[in-house]
């Protein structure tokens, strides 16, 4: 049995929370190689900042999306 199909705004919230963490990452991991850490620091800089990323900007943005698409479909 096959199972049921995420909602589109299920969807939309899981792209913003990935989003928000590969930012979060790339940012960190090139601020970190400026500042001249090696690979592994860098890497761990990245971890750090999706670790302590706030999501809640993220999730209410998508939320207002979804909002938005609801007021639209109606």
């Amino acid at each position: 049995m096959s199972e049921p199909s995420p909602s589109p705004e299920a969807i939309r919230l899981a792209e913003a929370v990935r989003e928000a963490c590969l930012r979060a990452a790339l940012d960190a991991f090139e601020d970190a190689s400026i500042s001249g850490l090696c690979c592994t620091g860098a890497w761990e800089c990245a971890v750090g900042a999706v670790r302590t990323l706030d999501l809640e900007p993220s999730v209410r943005a998508a939320s207002a999306q979804n909002s938005a698409s609801a007021d639209q479909e109606r």
